[in-house]
């Protein structure tokens, strides 16, 4: 769930894929303040909607351009005219004021979800914290009323139900004509502590349910009405979808006083399935070699990975609620010493915000717990599946933040994208065991893992798991040389790339070149090492001697004096032409008629002479890991 700078709950992500634009219904958080019996102000708890104000574009669910905001974003009732956000992920503090004096106090809130580095559990929680203070600056006591209002999104009959525990107090959505497998199966909870904590709590299961919009209007009437809400319930029958249902936590406040107020807005849609892509019916052969009569197909589903630690919204409410200070205390913990450091603001912010990649649509957890990534997201799906290698290659956070997680993409990778000969297609297919992508190896990706288990084994010192991975390892380097190496990358062991080397540019390069040679010299090295400590001392040596001579070749060959270059001859039709018929290239192409520019009789694409910022990369993705 998204926080908008205004305060407003934006893109509701919880439905197992991206889903930029959408709102919940009206999903919101509310204040009012009351004395005597009479309530003195009431808002929403949101700043002004920023402009645009002529709508949004979108499929027919969203496009309201021309009708100006959605009515989802409440920007026509009473609330705060100026809020200040202070996002340093993974806290967001927001501060709301009042710029006409009406309202009698002082309202912030900090909302979260728990970024604990190496607790990947406490850090998968389906669950967004929310904690409002709330300081009362007038000279006599008034009574705050914190206001949760949460959508049933599930289709009919939508079951709104309410529940006091020991823990705390639930508003509990879900619905009945759904089957458990359904993929669109799913619960929602929004739940306070607020009577554990000295505060009282009232709710409504419904909305007022009438036409036109009367639910809206009658929820402000409520709203502004002193005292507790009027418990509002319809029969199961009655229904209906898209309903609103709310919780309410009351809290007195002397002059002066400051209280806090906590909610949690859960989630569980536990059924994935692969919605981008019909999954495959051919049995490719895989690490293990299982023949075909072994096969069993996947099923074509599969369970998030945190249905299997809360079995449904309200779990994960309770767990959020019963160790909260823990898991803020944690998260606050990363917080400070990421922020305490010298690093420049711009920096900081960049750094912090892009982790955030992490709790996002890009990313999921398998039924297993293992890690999946798409490169990115497009609005409604994922875009370029597989837990791309070559694109995986440059991320940095995770290994070092998650390192279970990141040696799990090994794991995953070396176990379902091995090929018999060594070669390793770069996307990882979902559901796992369906088979393996048709596209050829990838010379940073394949060459990347090598180095990656490496980082992977040192971060961990797990020398069991770099057992379990290094035979599939070692097959994958000396592909590189294996005469079933369609592309030639270097069947000489010279220690150079030479053939045609597709990389994360989506193209492919031919001849020598620093960037992907210097990926290569760096699993050599990599590779090197960990035979030496798992007593392969033949391999080990080899594997020393071609990067030396790899190394030497490329500072006598590659080096300008100045910076490292591609060596090719640009208008050499025949090394493009020598792969005619090997694979396709690009997009289905032929190698000539994807790289060859009959026009200026030039092979495209490539680096030549100039220098890119990608042979820094490739310099310093070797020099990372002190090779």
């Amino acid at each position: 769930i998204g926080l908008g700078g205004n305060g407003r709950l934006i893109d509701w992500e919880i439905f197992n894929r991206p889903n930029k634009g959408s709102v919940n219904g009206f999903s919101h958080f509310a204040i009012r303040a009351e004395a005597q019996g009479k309530v003195i102000d009431a808002r929403i708890l949101h700043g002004d909607l920023p402009p645009p104000y002529q709508g949004e574009l979108g499929g027919s669910r969203f496009n309201s351009f021309g009708w100006g905001p959605r009515r989802e974003y409440l920007t026509g009732l009473p609330h705060f005219t100026e809020v200040e956000f202070r996002g340093e992920y993974p806290l967001a503090d927001l501060t709301f004021r009042d710029a006409t004096g009406k309202f009698p106090g002082q309202v912030a809130m900090r909302a979260f979800n728990p970024l604990i580095p190496l607790n990947e559990d406490d850090s998968s929680i389906p669950a967004a914290f929310f904690e409002f203070t709330v300081t009362n600056t007038t000279a006599e006591t008034l009574t705050y009323t914190l206001a949760g209002v949460l959508n049933n999104p599930l289709p009919a009959n939508n079951l709104n139900t309410v529940a006091e525990h020991g823990w705390g107090h639930t508003l509990d959505l879900h619905c009945d004509s759904l089957d458990p497998e359904s993929i669109h199966y799913g619960n929602l909870t929004l739940a306070t502590d607020a009577a554990q904590r000295g505060g009282r709590v009232s709710w409504q299961q419904y909305w007022f349910r009438g036409a036109w919009f009367d639910s809206l209007e009658v929820y402000w009437h409520d709203l502004n009405t002193p005292g507790p809400f009027k418990i509002r319930a319809y029969p199961a029958d009655r229904a209906g979808e898209h309903n609103e249902g709310l919780l309410a936590a009351h809290i007195d406040l002397a002059p002066g006083e400051t209280k806090r107020v906590r909610f949690v807005i859960s989630w569980s849609f536990p059924n994935c399935e692969n919605y981008w892509k019909p999954p495959q019916t051919s049995l490719i052969e895989i690490a293990d070699f299982h023949s075909e009569s072994d096969f069993i197909p996947p099923k074509p589903t599969w369970k998030n990975y945190y249905a299997t630690l809360w079995p449904h919204a309200q779990a994960s409410a309770e767990y959020a609620l019963r160790e909260w200070d823990r898991l803020a205390g944690e998260t606050q913990r990363y917080h400070d010493a990421l922020f305490a450091s010298h690093l420049p603001p711009a920096a900081l912010d960049a750094i912090s915000a892009n982790i955030s990649i992490l709790k996002s649509p890009t990313v999921l957890r398998l039924e297993d717990g293992a890690f999946y990534g798409w490169e990115g997201c497009h609005p409604s799906e994922g875009c370029c599946e597989g837990s791309c290698t070559h694109v995986w290659n440059y991320a940095q956070a995770l290994p070092f933040l998650f390192p279970r997680l990141e040696r799990s993409m090994r794991t995953a990778d070396y176990r379902h994208n091995l090929r018999p000969d060594g070669s390793m297609p770069f996307r990882l297919q979902l559901p796992l065991g369906v088979g393996q992508s048709q596209f050829r190896a990838c010379a940073d990706g394949q060459l990347g893992g090598v180095m990656k288990s490496y980082r992977d084994w040192k971060v961990s010192g797990d020398d069991v798991w770099l057992r379990s991975v290094w035979p599939a390892v070692k097959m994958s380097l000396e592909y590189i040389w294996s005469p079933a190496n369609e592309d030639r990358w270097d069947p000489e062991k010279t220690g150079v790339l030479w053939g045609r080397q597709h990389h994360t540019l989506d193209m492919e390069l031919f001849g020598p070149n620093s960037w992907l040679t210097s990926i290569y010299l760096g699993a050599l090295k990599a590779a090197a090492e960990m035979a030496a400590y798992l007593g392969e001392a033949d391999s080990a040596a080899e594997y020393r001697t071609i990067f030396e001579r790899g190394k030497a070749w490329a500072d006598e060959h590659l080096f300008t004096g100045e910076y490292y270059v591609q060596r090719i001859d640009l208008k050499d039709r025949g090394l493009v032409e020598s792969f005619e018929g090997k694979h396709d290239s690009v997009h289905g192409h032929s190698a000539l008629q994807a790289y060859w520019n009959e026009e200026h009789a030039e092979i495209k694409y490539q680096i030549g002479e100039g220098s890119s910022i990608d042979q820094v990369l490739g310099q310093w993705h070797a020099s990372l890991y002190g090779l």
